[in-house]
């Protein structure tokens, strides 16, 4: 018996990771599962983000940073940048929590501090009729996420497709186009990674620190259901990039 060997790499993604702790983690062997590379580029660490994407997609992370810190990350604006232009030819793009605000922004809506509080541990994200077929969220129906922020989009971009919403923040899930999503829950980390937030969070707010420490066995329990739809994400995902590649090869 033989072993299946993956997909030969056929795609490429650019992921932007804004901050050392929140890397791609599973979603980095699941894209290269599906025949998707991926190329790292670590603004934190010096790394220049690029003025145009060389690479069939786009991913941008999540970060301890607001949008708005401009002044001590520069690079948010170079960020920024890349987004809209991965939009504006289409290429399949994914921003995720702080990647899903700068999408927002980038595109004209709007980014604040969150109403009510930090979103924190598992959220129960439920998609919107709108959804339809959508091609990285459709059919998922309500579903356990990963989730950590203080910030959120309060304004959508103007015609973009509002996908999902969570009990405490409304706009989980957006996209602009047909390939270019924003999501604030994180479907690429794991268990790990959020209790490693959890140690490092800090807050005036007793509130906050409990939703935050509360998270870690909510994560740890939800962890079957997160593992598997953050793996449908992810294919589908690479679908989406792979199809766009296939579709644009001579």
């Amino acid at each position: 018996m033989t072993s299946s060997a993956p997909p030969p790499v056929s795609a490429r993604v650019l992921v932007v990771q804004p901050d050392q702790s929140d890397p791609l983690e599973r979603w980095g062997p699941w894209l290269r599962d599906h025949g998707v590379a991926v190329r790292l580029v670590r603004p934190f660490a010096g790394e220049p983000v690029p003025s145009r994407l060389d690479e069939d997609g786009l991913i941008v992370l999540g970060g301890d940073m607001s949008v708005h810190d401009t002044a001590d990350h520069p690079w948010l604006a170079d960020i920024a940048s890349l987004l809209q232009d991965a939009v504006d030819r289409e290429l399949p793009t994914l921003g995720i929590c702080l990647g899903g605000q700068l999408l927002a922004q980038a595109l004209g809506g709007v980014v604040a501090r969150g109403h009510a509080g930090v979103e924190a541990g598992i959220v129960e994200v439920e998609l919107r009729p709108d959804v339809g077929d959508d091609s990285l969220l459709g059919g998922l129906g309500q579903f356990p996420m990963g989730s950590m922020h203080d910030d959120a989009v309060h304004e959508l971009p103007e015609d973009s497709c509002w996908l999902a919403a969570s009990a405490q923040y409304p706009h989980q899930a957006f996209r602009v186009g047909a390939s270019a999503w924003g999501v604030q829950f994180h479907p690429e980390i794991s268990p790990a990674t959020y209790e490693s937030w959890a140690r490092l969070y800090e807050s005036s707010e007793p509130r906050d620190r409990d939703r935050v420490q509360s998270g870690v066995s909510q994560f740890a329990a939800h962890d079957a259901g997160v593992c598997s739809n953050s793996r449908v994400m992810a294919r589908r995902f690479a679908d989406v990039v792979l199809r766009r590649r296939a579709a644009h090869t001579p």
